[in-house]
């Protein structure tokens, strides 16, 4: 019974969270998704977010999750990251496929420096 238990607290956490590599400059913050607060930036380059709703969706024209680089309050690069399609949004309730169902492409690294994302 405990193993059920810790089996579903992690998959509520993994249900309401996308993670995301990235490298930003330095002494700049990182806006995701038109947010007012900036991201948390750990010092691996791990972001762990909401996930977002279908308009950020990396489909053309201009889809992606819109983001903006700020230094001393000026934003300095602004744009739109690759998304994927998280497919726990299907099973967690009540609709995550709906209003949940995009998150950060896990398998790349999103370079915000050299303006790469591979």
């Amino acid at each position: 019974m405990k193993k059920l238990y810790i089996v579903l607290v992690l998959s509520m956490m993994a249900g309401c969270s996308t993670t995301g590599h990235f490298k930003v400059p330095e002494s700049s913050s990182l806006y995701i998704y038109q947010r007012p607060q900036p991201v948390d930036v750990k010092a691996n380059g791990e972001v762990t977010t909401k996930p977002f709703f279908w308009t950020a969706a990396g489909m053309p024209p201009g889809g992606g999750i819109p983001y903006r680089l700020e230094q001393n309050g000026q934003t300095v690069k602004e744009g739109k990251l690759r998304t994927k399609f998280r497919p726990v949004s299907l099973f967690w309730p009540p609709f995550a496929a709906i209003y949940w169902p995009m998150g950060f492409n896990p398998d790349i690294t999103y370079d915000l420096v050299n303006d790469k994302q591979e």
